[in-house]
Formats: structure tokens, C-alpha cells, sequence
């Protein structure tokens, strides 16, 4: 069965039809401007060399050529077999903090985008492996399900902003909850969930899933983003945001909560400031845990431009060797008889 990895182009064979009305256009318009220098069959005897069938078989393979041109570039592809790949590898949960406080600035742009820079990175070093998102603030929802797909975790990771969720607050235990809920099913793999936050904890309860998540062979690697001294909040319109007595909120990184999140998880902390040391930790860290086996499956697919394409080049080879005017040769074997 004959597909088309990139059908789209195949609009393009619309200018076909369109190039054949302009053609014809050009060649009613050239007749009737010659009309005008007198009789047509006067003038085709004064043009005895000129071939109107070479011109015609000229603007027909320029055509095809286009037209082979533009089904090439639509990839046509036969036959199918499903193929079977082996891959070994990790799952990981992103397990982001989007709450207002990660909007501060005493890490450089902010600690939101600090921590995006951070992940991407280190999706960028994945090949095998799995990754998901998590977004938590007040509550946490699944942003990304667990994938290979890296274009797409990276996507949804650059959208990754506080409006998304409603009620404000940090709430990691929740976020902790959903992302061991968030795995495969897959046995005799690593898996960890990333926090990424500035422990600014407001719920409680966050030791109990750490603790729950390690007892599943799940560890909880902790990314403690912010500094001590702590930042403002902007407001988004100029200003920072304020408590309820109208005083500047200066939010501080919580270091002592952050390790005992990682301490229940049975994984690592690690402080993320305005150096590159956090990403090599993390790396590092990851690096440690079990590789999977999983089998891909998926469909593969013959390419078939190869043979179009000797036959563009074939033609372009013929065309230039067309010419307008009358082979002597030829009009003896009666194959251009037709005069202008």
C-alpha cells in the first residue's frame, strides 16, 4: 500500500493544473498578437522550422519533472513491517513547583526558568529513557504523561507557568503522590521523581509520600531552587507582591525541609544556585539507577523516491536537448509533420 510520510506537498500538485491554464493562456494570447501581422497560414509558412509539437513536449516534461519533484518531497513510502527494538533506559517524573514563589528572582532569569533550563538540559543527555511532567503548586496535575517523545516533554515544559493552576500554595506531597501514580508498569527499571521546588511547603505530609514512594523502588531526588538571603516576587505589573499588611514577601529557599524530603525518598539533594554544579550532580545521580529493557514496536516503512528520482533526472537529461526547431532528420520519418 502506497503511503505519504509528508501529505501536505502533495497540495502542491495543484499548480499543475494551474501552470497548464497559464500556458494555454500564453499560447492563445501569442496566436492572437500574431493574428495581427496577417494570415495564420501565411505566417506558418514563413516559420517552416518552427515545431509546435517540440514545444509542447518541452513544457510537458518540465511538467512531469515538477510534478515527480513534488511527490518526492511528499516521501512516498510501500510496504510495511513491524519492527522490534530493543532500548534500555529510565523513567523519570518532573515534579515542578509553579507556585508564585518560584518567580523570584535571586536565582538568574528566576528560579521557574533557572529550573527549566536545568530539565532541558537534561532531557537533551536522554536517548532511552522515559520522561513525564508534573506541575504542583496548591494542586498538581500531570502536564506531560510518561514518554520518549523529547520534542513534546520540552514543549510542555516551556509552557510551564503559575497561571496554570488556580490555587496558589505548595503542596509537594500531593505532587509526590501523582507522580508515583505516573509510571509504566514496567518491571526491573529505575525510576525517580524529580521535585524541583524552593520548600516553601504549605500542606504537610510530603515525609509520608516520600516515604511511600522509596518503599515502591521509586527514589526522590529534590532540586532546591532559591538562596537563603531569598528574593522578591514580581506581581507581573512592575512591583512585587504583597502580604496582607502590604509588606514586601521575601521569599527564602527552605534547605532543611528540601533534605528531608530527599532523606525520606531515599534519594539525593541538591542545591540549584546561578552555577552549573546542580546539573552535573543530577547527571550523575541519574546515571546510578537501574537501566530497563523495554521492546519498541513500530511500523517501517520502504522509501520509494529513489526510482522517481532517476526519472526527474532522466528528463532533465532529455529537455535541453528539445529544441523548437524542426529536426531534418526527423521530418523525413514523418514524426513532425505539423508546421506552425
Amino acid at each position: 500500500m502506497l503511503r505519504f510520510e509528508d501529505p501536505i506537498f502533495l497540495w502542491l500538485l495543484l499548480l499543475l493544473p494551474l501552470l497548464i491554464i497559464i500556458r494555454i493562456a500564453y499560447v492563445y494570447k501569442r496566436k492572437k498578437a500574431l493574428l495581427k501581422f496577417g494570415d495564420i497560414f501565411l505566417l506558418r509558412d514563413l516559420m517552416p522550422d518552427i515545431s509546435v509539437k517540440k514545444r509542447i513536449w518541452k513544457f510537458s516534461i518540465l511538467l512531469s519533472i515538477l510534478g515527480i519533484l513534488i511527490i518526492i518531497l511528499a516521501r512516498p513510502q510501500m510496504g510495511s513491517r513491524l519492527s522490534h527494538e530493543k532500548r534500555k533506559g529510565i523513567e523519570v517524573i518532573i515534579s515542578m513547583d509553579i507556585s508564585n514563589s518560584m518567580l523570584s528572582e535571586d536565582v538568574i532569569p528566576s528560579r521557574l526558568d533557572k529550573s527549566k533550563m536545568l530539565v532541558e538540559d537534561m532531557v537533551d543527555k536522554f536517548t532511552q529513557d522515559k520522561v513525564g511532567l508534573v506541575l504542583f503548586a496548591g494542586d498538581a496535575f500531570v502536564q506531560l504523561p510518561i514518554t520518549s517523545d523529547y520534542v513534546s516533554a520540552k514543549m510542555f515544559l516551556h509552557n510551564a507557568v503559575p497561571s496554570l493552576i488556580a490555587t496558589q500554595g505548595t503542596d509537594i506531597a500531593k505532587a509526590i503522590n501523582l507522580s508515583v501514580n505516573s509510571f509504566t508498569q514496567q518491571s526491573k527499571i529505575g525510576r525517580a521523581i524529580i521535585v524541583i521546588t524552593d520548600g516553601e511547603d504549605h500542606e504537610g505530609g510530603v515525609l509520608d509520600a516520600a516515604k511511600n514512594a522509596f518503599k515502591k523502588g521509586i527514589r526522590v531526588f529534590v532540586l532546591g531552587v532559591g538562596t537563603s538571603k531569598g528574593g522578591m516576587i514580581p506581581d507581573g505589573k512592575g512591583g512585587y507582591l504583597k502580604d496582607n499588611a502590604g509588606q514586601v514577601i521575601l521569599s527564602t529557599l527552605n534547605e532543611d525541609m528540601c533534605r528531608q524530603i530527599a532523606q525520606a525518598g531515599g534519594g539525593a539533594y541538591i542545591h540549584v544556585d546561578n552555577t552549573n554544579i546542580a546539573q552535573e550532580q543530577l547527571n550523575n545521580e541519574l546515571a546510578k539507577l537501574q537501566k530497563g529493557e523495554s521492546t519498541l514496536t513500530y511500523s517501517e516503512y520502504d522509501e520509494q523516491f529513489q526510482s522517481l528520482a532517476i526519472i526527474a533526472i532522466i528528463l532533465l537529461i532529455i529537455e535541453p536537448f528539445i529544441g523548437e526547431i524542426k529536426s531534418k532528420w526527423l521530418q523525413k520519418v514523418n514524426l513532425f509533420k505539423r508546421k506552425l
